[in-house]
């Protein structure tokens, strides 16, 4: 048999521990289908004495994460740090610098440096692969960037974060509000003791953008997605979207369009009917159009050591295997230039949830913002409440543009007879 693929791993967590016992275990099938073995030869993590459950003998320990590019006879660096600077960083760089190969889980280094060091990896001779670092254990990186490699991608969305929608779909099968099922999300450890990287869209906004990235063929542009999290959304929206015959999810969406790419994280209203609606509790789900192909659909666990463990071995044994392909499936230096599309000029419909006093005039103060804008309503949902209790009033608009929706919501808010500030989700029909 061939010389064996000699890996270090670099932290040894949830993923990296999942990674290493899944190497043990696997062994022969991996070496069967790689026709090598794949071979741990060292690794590093910060608690050498901590159980992670694996047999970790005669696998050099580096103390120093940072010095595993500079263990000789390594092949393979994979970086299970996490963090977009640092260790994480430092590592990677280096080791892509020495003309190793590198498999990372870590999306955010990915997307705010992943343009940079596929040049790197590409200029060395080098892979840069990172199944992992998007929606764990589907394959949606090696879709994009080879199974639909014939098409041109109009769109990609999907739900990426399955913190968000674990959170997002116990809100609506129990009807408790977001903060009561965060503490349960969190005691349960689908959600972390500072739950603000996902619950607030960084996560699925990392994620999107390495999505972009591979399917527009186009440099990674984090710092032009429109983000927005899931703390507003209420028990009531849950409730009135079900009444509307939709369903809340957090989606990221990146849309190709004349004038550039148009990328976006936030709260959606989603038809009942449509597929990702279903997509239940921790779940992940990606939605690629081509313009051959039509709409494909995956999904599958998000997160979690086994499903991630997974897509870190996937990538190693394309290594194994000798595969090279561009790391976003276009050459480093021929990726487009980001051509950022803002999300003023995004156009459809929208959900909007006003709490009004109840009095007359209410509705016309409303209708009147409204009409000026040039905006049509839809449907209306109002609860009647005692006298003098604050009335929820539910409106439904037909498509314009979010420049247009956001003008009328700032004059609608200064109106006496709003209570609280109006709560706006866009609609999308899938």
């Amino acid at each position: 048999m061939s010389q064996p693929l000699n890996i270090a791993i670099a932290g040894l967590g949830t993923v990296g521990a999942a990674t290493a016992q899944l190497l043990r275990d696997h062994a022969d099938l991996l070496a069967a289908r790689c026709g090598r073995p794949i071979a741990l030869r060292a690794v590093s993590a910060r608690d050498r004495s901590r159980d992670r459950g694996v047999d970790l003998s005669g696998v050099d320990w580096v103390e120093d994460a940072a010095n595993l590019a500079k263990v000789p006879g390594i092949d393979v660096i994979v970086e299970l740090i996490g963090g977009a600077e640092g260790v994480a960083r430092e590592l990677v760089t280096n080791a892509l610098a020495a003309g190793r190969h590198v498999v990372t889980a870590n999306k955010a280094l990915i997307a705010h440096h992943g343009s940079e060091l596929a040049r790197a990896a590409e200029g060395k001779g080098g892979s840069l692969r990172f199944e992992a670092a998007v929606a764990g254990g589907i394959p949606i990186v090696k879709a994009l960037r080879e199974g639909l490699a014939a098409n041109g991608i109009e769109r990609v969305y999907g739900i990426l974060n399955g913190t968000c929608n674990y959170i997002l779909t116990e809100m609506r099968e129990t009807g408790r509000d977001f903060n009561a099922v965060l503490k349960e999300a969190q005691k349960l450890g689908y959600a972390e003791a500072d739950p603000s990287f996902d619950i607030d869209g960084v996560d699925t906004a990392h994620k999107l953008a390495i999505l972009a990235a591979l399917a527009f063929g186009s440099e990674v542009d984090f710092a032009s997605v429109h983000v927005e999290g899931i703390r507003k959304v209420t028990a009531d929206d849950i409730r009135f979207a079900g009444e509307l015959g939709y369903r809340i999810k957090l989606l990221g969406i990146a849309r190709r369009t004349e004038a550039g790419v148009r990328q976006r994280v936030h709260p959606c209203l989603v038809p009942e009917s449509s597929p990702i609606a279903h997509v239940p509790g921790a779940f992940n789900a990606v939605v690629a159009d081509g313009d051959f192909v039509g709409s494909t659909v995956f999904e599958g666990r998000g997160a979690g050591g086994g499903p991630t463990a997974s897509a870190v071995v996937a990538d190693l044994v394309d290594v194994a295997r000798g595969a090279r392909v561009p790391t976003f499936g276009i050459a480093a230096n021929k990726l487009a230039k980001p051509r950022p599309v803002a999300i003023s000029g995004h156009r459809g419909a929208y959900y909007i949830c006003l709490t009004v006093r109840d009095m007359p005039g209410v509705m016309a103060d409303v209708t009147a913002a409204f009409r000026y804008e040039q905006i049509s309503l839809d449907s209306m949902l109002q609860r009647g409440r005692a006298p003098g209790d604050p009335v929820p009033v539910v409106l439904e608009t037909h498509a314009c543009e979010e420049a247009a929706m956001a003008r009328a919501l700032a004059k609608i808010s200064k109106l006496s007879s709003m209570l609280r500030p109006p709560r706006m989700i866009r609609i999308e029909a899938f």
